[in-house]
Parts: C-alpha cells; sequence; structure tokens
C-alpha cells in the first residue's frame, strides 16, 4: 500500500516543522486513505491517543516509527514536547485509536498549543464516526446538524441535556457506551417518542448494525437481542420541523434560559422569569423544572 499511497499522494507538498492531524479507520482497516498512509510513512514520529492500538496500524503498513503518547491525562504536558520536536523541523503526526481526532477525542489541546506557537498544523482528512452515522440516518428534513457527543453520565444531568436536543431542527449526533446504551434509549422512548433516531452499532466492523425507528420503539427492539448492547454506538436523533413540533414542547431558547436560572435561583423565581426572558406558556415550564427537580432528587439518592 506504501507504493500506492506514495504514486497518489506523493505529489503534494508536505513541509517540516509541522504538525498533521491524521484521521484513521474506526473499524475496518480498509477505510485508511493513500494519503494518511503516505504521511505515516513520511512523519519523523507518530503522537497517539494509545501506543498499542497506534503500533497494531503502523504494523499493517509495515512502519516503524517512534510513537508518543498523547492522551487526555497529559495532552497539555505532551503539547510542549511535541512542539519541542516541531521547533527542530520535525513532522509530526497525530493520530488518535479511531476516527478523526479531536471529535470527543483528544487532540484540540494539541492542535490549538501549536497554532499559538507559530508553527503548521495541516488536516489528513479520513473517516469520521460523526459523518459516516449522519450518512446513512436519511434525515430528510435536517436543518443542518449538531454534535452533541457523549452526554452526562449523572441521571438528572443527562435527562436535562436530552430534554435539550429533543424536537430540533437539526439532526443530532450522540456517543454512547455499552454499559449506558439501554438507559439512555430509554429516556429517549420517554422524551421524544415519536421523533425517529437512528442507531448505528459497530460502524464499518463486522457485526455493523444500522436501524432507524421511532424512539418509543427502541427500547423493546433493544431488548429483543442482548448483542445489541455490545459495541460502540452512534446515535443520529432525527430533525423535528417547526410545525410538526407538538404543542407541548418548548422551545430550546426556553429550556436553556430555564436550565441557567434553575441552578441559581429558587423554583418560582427561575420559572417566572424564563417565562418573561422567552415568551413560553409559564405552567409548562413550572411542569419541566419540577420534573427535573424531582429526575435530580431521585439521582442523587441512586
Amino acid at each position: 500500500m506504501t507504493q500506492a499511497a506514495a504514486a497518489a499522494a506523493g505529489a503534494q507538498q508536505y513541509p517540516p516543522a509541522t504538525l498533521y492531524v491524521v484521521a484513521t479507520p474506526i473499524g475496518n482497516l480498509a477505510d485508511l486513505t493513500f494519503r494518511a498512509a503516505h504521511v505515516l510513512g513520511l512523519v519523523d514520529a507518530v503522537a497517539c491517543e494509545d501506543t498499542r492500538v497506534s503500533a497494531g496500524l503502523l504494523r499493517h503498513l509495515g512502519l516503524h516509527k517512534p510513537l508518543i503518547a498523547l492522551h487526555q491525562h497529559n495532552e497539555h504536558e505532551g503539547s510542549a514536547t511535541l512542539i519541542t520536536r516541531l521547533q527542530q523541523g520535525e513532522r509530526v503526526a497525530y493520530i488518535s485509536d479511531a476516527g478523526t481526532p479531536a471529535i470527543s477525542d483528544p487532540g484540540a489541546v494539541l492542535v490549538a498549543a501549536v497554532a499559538r506557537a507559530g508553527l503548521r498544523v495541516f488536516p489528513v482528512p479520513g473517516v469520521s464516526s460523526t459523518v459516516t452515522a449522519l450518512s446513512v440516518a436519511g434525515d430528510t428534513q435536517a436543518q443542518g446538524f449538531a454534535f452533541a457527543g457523549f452526554l452526562p453520565t449523572k441521571t438528572a444531568e443527562r435527562r436535562t441535556a436530552l430534554q435539550r436536543l429533543c424536537g430540533s431542527p437539526c439532526s443530532q449526533v450522540l456517543f454512547e457506551a455499552p454499559h449506558r446504551i439501554k438507559a439512555l434509549v430509554d429516556v429517549l422512548a420517554e422524551l421524544c417518542p415519536t421523533q425517529h433516531v437512528t442507531v448505528c452499532r459497530e460502524l464499518t466492523k463486522q457485526f455493523e448494525t444500522v436501524y432507524t425507528a421511532q424512539a418509543v420503539e427502541l427500547p423493546a427492539w433493544m431488548a429483543a437481542d442482548p448483542l445489541r448492547e455490545r459495541g460502540e454506538f452512534v446515535l443520529v436523533l432525527h430533525a423535528v420541523k417547526a410545525e410538526q413540533a407538538s404543542d407541548t414542547e418548548l422551545p430550546a431558547q426556553a429550556l436553556r434560559a430555564l436550565t441557567v436560572l434553575a441552578a441559581e435561583l429558587p423554583l418560582k423565581q427561575a420559572v417566572s422569569l424564563a417565562a418573561e426572558l422567552s415568551g413560553a406558556p409559564r405552567n409548562k415550564l413550572y411542569e419541566l423544572a419540577l420534573a427535573e427537580k424531582k429526575a435530580r432528587e431521585q439521582g442523587l439518592a441512586e
């Protein structure tokens, strides 16, 4: 592959003293681009989220490069080390365990630090689980999309976050871990039962699953096969047209105002101010605030 990669990508300029942010496959090694393979063969060192995972990828390409661990626990310190290498004229690649770096993965701190140091950062695009999921969701009425990533793990905070996402005119992309996927689909079924959701499991891998249904149907579908709770998940919460929104749904502006005010003020005062600022019905805001308060209390008791 390296010869084919050089033939396809070698004509472009790859200057020294540059950080190359390289997208890698999310499961299927055949999805690595020729350009990514060429850059990984060209650089002086490869910084990566997990050296064990990245070593396997380099072995697949027949490459032997110094590997430098840079992950969420050492990104600030590791960035300084890499900047020193770049200042010495080296080419350095950064890769995450899978997909495009800095999207719910480390990398953003490194890129910002390199840019502040006056050094170049070049993207080497490729696979992204976010875009991959959107491409098979078939959300024809979406007005763009938003990336929500991993939601809070605490029950009350997760519920509040999902309430803000439901009813949006944009597709919402969520990531979830296998041990929390059942809880997520249960809450979606409760909060937005008629809204469509595309569940993508193990994208590009041998047991890839893509399933689209109304949120209310997902708990039963998942319970029908225990294997459906295993693997890595990307979910697309489909958009809702403004004219299709229920009268009981509150606009995002009202939800944001209520969330901020309720964190600082007594319940009735927060509701009163949120209603005045957003124009949303006071009784609906009060019902929501009361439900969230009960959910928080339940979450603390768990």
